[in-house]
């Protein structure tokens, strides 16, 4: 089955496809909305949509390539983000990128996750003042379930970031693997000892919740697991943040089939705080 090579989602916008891999937007200077399903060289992608708008206009602005380009490279770089979220819905993991309005169609990244035996669901694009984000649901590709293994949440974390350094190499500047892969190492790296926080609380009698914020770091996902399976708790889903140089990580934990006591619940802060205030070692996971 083909995509079509041209198809109008509504009265103000059209998509054109230009190339096997490419599509083309033509929008009106009003908000649209649209819809689309397409299938390209084997890989199936339904349910797309998208919301865009013309933010601002420069009528006294000469529309020169130059110029152009000239305005590309003076601004700044944004922010990388990669969420990972176990919980919101019940049969997909959901991820959501995003890198200013940088972003194309992330095909590459698909397929990416498609190498890993992975099955991209659905997906959405918002674009929503300068940040345009996409969000993929992802499952296991032969059983249609979601990502529940912490060992392939890291792959899928690690291969949308190797991505971003490929196709975006002036992210390295704001990713941690930057410093080994990218084109220009991280300038400012946050302080260990002072973005690192972590949480414990209750939620409900059955699971506690873990929140952890520090530096990230080769390995960091992988570790902070092993720590918690080494005193025999166990982690029943994850939400894993990397925004540019920083991890934000949620966990549900329990213990037994029961919330984490107050004793247990200071062992576990202590031996986090341990693993992520020492010192890093050359050992490179990345």
């Amino acid at each position: 089955m083909a995509a079509a090579t041209n198809v109008v989602v509504s009265p103000t916008l059209s998509l054109r496809r230009s190339s096997p891999l490419f599509f083309d937007f033509s929008v009106s200077s009003s908000p649209v909305n649209y819809s689309a399903s397409f299938i390209s060289h084997g890989l199936s992608f339904s349910g797309i949509s998208a919301k865009l708008s013309v933010l601002r206009a420069f009528p006294n602005r000469t529309n020169s390539v130059s110029s152009l380009m000239s305005d590309m490279d003076s601004d700044p770089v944004p922010m990388p983000i990669v969420h990972i979220d176990q919980d919101s819905d019940p049969v997909s993991t959901i991820v959501q990128l995003s890198f200013g309005d940088r972003l194309g169609a992330l095909i590459d990244t698909m397929r990416a996750l498609k190498d890993l035996g992975l099955d991209v669901s659905k997906g959405t694009v918002t674009t929503e003042g300068p940040v345009k984000q996409s969000k993929l649901f992802i499952t296991h590709l032969g059983s249609g379930r979601k990502v529940e293994d912490p060992d392939m949440l890291e792959k899928i974390r690690l291969t949308i970031i190797h991505n971003l350094l490929k196709y975006h190499p002036e992210s390295s500047e704001r990713l941690a693997a930057g410093e080994a892969f990218g084109v220009k190492a991280p300038e400012h790296k946050p302080d260990v000892d002072v973005a690192t926080h972590i949480h414990l609380q209750e939620d409900g009698p059955k699971r506690s919740l873990l929140c952890i914020e520090t530096a990230d770091r080769p390995g960091l996902l992988m570790e902070v697991i092993k720590i918690m399976a080494d005193i025999n708790i166990t982690v029943e889903s994850a939400v894993i943040d990397t925004e540019g140089l920083v991890a934000k990580d949620k966990f549900h934990v329990s213990y037994g089939g029961a919330a984490l006591t107050s004793s247990l619940s200071q062992v576990l802060i202590n031996c986090l705080r341990y693993y992520l205030r020492r010192p890093q070692t050359d050992d490179d996971s990345y």
